[in-house]
């Protein structure tokens, strides 16, 4: 490729270039699964409030915005803690 040819390839990008990061959170399921899961997607969690409806070592219940519902082992303060947006270095 000659140095006329690198040069006229760039004129077809755009000015600015888009960086898109997700942050995902590491949340564990009661079977021992690992379940990422991004913070943005989250409406709600709470504590179950009878242990006979999920599954045995369920200790919080995530909403997520589309209406499923996840069900972890975290208690519910330690998921707000991962939720909490980090400070910068």
């Amino acid at each position: 490729m000659t140095a006329w040819a690198a040069v006229s390839c760039w004129r077809f990008l755009p000015a600015a270039a888009l960086l898109v990061t997700i942050t995902l959170v590491e949340l564990h399921g009661p079977a021992g699964q690992l379940i990422y899961v991004n913070p943005e997607e989250i409406s709600n969690i709470r504590q179950p409030t009878t242990a006979d409806h999920f599954a045995r070592g369920t200790r919080c219940l995530v909403f997520l915005s589309n209406g499923n519902l996840l069900t972890v082992t975290e208690d519910c303060l330690t998921v707000r803690k991962k939720l909490a947006p980090s400070d910068p270095p």
